[in-house]
């Protein structure tokens, strides 16, 4: 299985190499389905109802403690969205500790 580059993003383009979505639904099945290696999230998609990077993350925390998900070797995240970011970053350090348990 080839690993995935995983780019989320409403306006800007993904880098050479990586698969872009639009909205968190597309990047949740994409790893359901697994082989993904990477992960870029922005944080505001033009569209709350529909959901923001940030739901990724918190869908990502569930799936690694309840179902044993691994996550993506390297989470990033792109977002100008100041305070989001943080709040981001806290979900990827809790992903990554429940991850190495």
């Amino acid at each position: 299985m080839t690993a995935v580059k995983i780019y989320l993003d409403d306006t800007r383009e993904a880098p050479q190499g990586w698969t872009r979505c639009y909205w968190p639904s597309e990047v949740i099945a994409l790893l359901e389905a697994g082989g993904v290696a990477e992960l870029s999230l922005d944080h505001d998609l033009g569209d709350d109802e529909r959901g923001t990077g940030y739901d990724v993350l918190r869908w990502l925390e569930e799936a690694v403690a309840l179902r044993g998900v691994v996550p993506p070797a390297r989470i990033v995240i792109h977002s100008a969205n100041a305070s989001a970011w943080t709040k981001m970053v806290q979900a990827i350090e809790s992903i990554e500790r429940l991850a190495s348990r």
